[in-house]
């Protein structure tokens, strides 16, 4: 084991030059992934329809259509996903990744092409083995196994020849059969979609292997690791595993986890790579473990455009291509794919930390959002929630906000709302229900990490005395004008900060006076 493990550590290394040459190559690839796509794409109908045949340059490019959103594309992907095909991409597509939905919509459907699988998916997945395998030349990660906590798939609504699911799980329905002898548990486990039944034979399936390396949210990570530490009676997870050297992350921000994970996980030795893999496409990588940004991969068949983040939402708002962005800006990322997708918001902003090579941090969203545990909820949802839930219980909602409560000790995980009404709801718990109920009616992402309370518990809402948000905008100085607080964050410092206005105790609950 130990020859093989070494072999295959010496496999994905000589790679790295590769990977060295392209980042120090990056706008060139660029512009000419661009013309090979639009090349590859000229005869499909959205082709034709934008004379992709005629676009000689990145500026012919930028100047033939604005940047579009989800909705742009959604009659071709329905129309995809009964099986017409050669409409945004040339090669048949029957995979589609299910994402958090749109202000219509509960969920999105992203086409996912072979060439996506192959080019974008599968070689960002390699690549993250070539270069943890570079930064630690003595891993023995391959001397055991590789435990991946991913969704779920099923057959869709419109054709019985597509299927949509989680990207993980669309991931792990395609890759080759000889991966299952380096990842645990087998597909059979890896692919339910009873969460609470899966925890619990996932964790039966793991205890007695050799995990070399864990891959997935932290949410449901740390569910795992909780009920390995119950069957087990352990409270270091290298007393379970002894080789586990490798923790691979992505998909919402770890500085919140870090510390719970480091108590989890005392015994030294265990790093921490970062990734930023979406259903749209891989887009960066932390090629060294010893910084917290990651390397932008310029070439796996996805153009990469940008716009300054307060302008995403304006009449034509002016586009940057790779080579003309700077350090220290915000910029909403705007993507063409080889899956079909053109001129594309993500959603998502970064900021460049190096531009020889691309490197960047991802710092937020286009929209105000949650998504501390991968449940992605944006202001929309929010809005039509709180909309519902005044209207079944005669409240007038006059300001809130929203933030997640972390899986401390003593604490689950879940979101805190303050809340201030105008009119006082008849009955706050059942403000709270129809809340969260219309949350998970809404939002896909949110109804999975809600699911029987596994992930994330009921919402606490709190009832804040009158003058709350004012006080706290006083205290600032940003009283009157266009200043409001923030309906939705990430972190809780907001929230926080107007909590020590008007102490409180913690107290769980979907509704509660103070």
């Amino acid at each position: 084991m130990a020859l093989f493990s070494s072999f295959l550590s010496w496999y994905f290394r000589k790679r790295m030059p590769e990977l060295d040459a392209a980042a120090l190559q990056a706008e060139n690839q660029q512009e000419q992934m661009l013309l090979d796509m639009l090349q590859e794409a000229r005869n499909t109908e959205w082709g034709m329809k934008y004379d992709f045949k005629s676009i000689k340059n990145y500026t012919d490019y930028r100047n033939r259509f604005p940047v579009a959103d989800y909705e742009t594309f959604k009659p071709y992907i329905e129309r995809n996903m009964r099986g017409e095909q050669n409409l945004l991409w040339p090669s048949d597509i029957k995979w589609f990744a299910k994402s958090s939905g749109t202000t219509s919509d509960k969920s999105k459907f992203i086409p996912v092409s072979f060439e996506s699988l192959e080019k974008t998916h599968f070689q960002g997945g390699r690549d993250v083995l070539t270069m943890y395998c570079n930064a630690v030349q003595n891993t023995e990660i391959f001397s055991g196994k590789g435990l991946v906590i991913g969704g779920s798939h099923s057959v869709n609504n419109f054709s019985e020849k597509s299927f949509f699911g989680d990207l993980s799980a669309v991931l792990m329905s395609n890759t080759p059969f000889w991966v299952e002898f380096l990842r645990t548990p087998d597909k059979s486990i890896a692919l339910m979609s009873e969460w609470e039944e899966k925890i619990e034979k996932m964790a039966l399936a793991t205890v007695n292997e050799d995990v070399t390396n864990i891959s997935g949210v932290p949410t449901w990570t740390l569910v795992l690791i909780e009920r390995l530490f119950e069957m087990t009676g352990k409270r270091d997870l290298r007393e379970i595993w002894p080789n586990l050297e490798l923790y691979i992350h992505g998909g919402v921000s770890f500085v919140p986890y870090r510390e719970r994970f480091k108590r989890l996980m005392p015994s030294s030795g265990i790093q921490y790579m970062e990734t930023y893999n979406a259903s749209e496409g891989f887009f960066g990588i932390q090629d060294d473990l010893s910084r917290d940004d990651m390397l932008l991969m310029t070439n796996y068949g996805i153009f990469y455009e940008f716009v300054l983040a307060e302008e995403i939402w304006s009449d034509n708002p002016k586009t940057y291509p790779l080579w003309e962005v700077e350090k220290d800006r915000n910029y909403a990322v705007i993507i063409t794919t080889n899956g079909g997708l053109w001129r594309y918001i993500l959603g998502d902003t970064i900021k460049f930390t190096d531009t020889n090579p691309y490197r960047f941090k991802i710092t937020g969203r286009t929209k105000l959002f949650i998504n501390a545990f991968g449940e992605e909820l944006v202001i929309e949802n929010a809005e039509r929630a709180i909309a519902a839930a005044c209207a079944e219980t005669n409240a007038i909602v006059s300001d809130y906000t929203a933030a997640p409560r972390f899986m401390l000790e003593g604490t689950d995980a879940g979101h805190e709302w303050l809340i201030e009404f105008e009119q006082h709801p008849d009955n706050l718990q059942k403000f709270g229900l129809i809340l969260d109920e219309t949350l998970k009616s809404v939002n896909s992402d949110y109804e999975a990490k809600r699911y029987k309370d596994i992930a994330l518990k009921a919402p606490i809402v709190r009832h804040m005395p009158q003058g709350t948000f004012k006080n706290w905008l006083r205290e600032r100085g940003k009283l009157g004008g266009q200043h409001k607080v923030p309906r939705l964050s990430n972190d809780r410092k907001i929230i926080e900060d107007i909590l020590r206005l008007h102490s409180t105790e913690g107290v769980d609950g979907l509704g509660i006076d103070l």
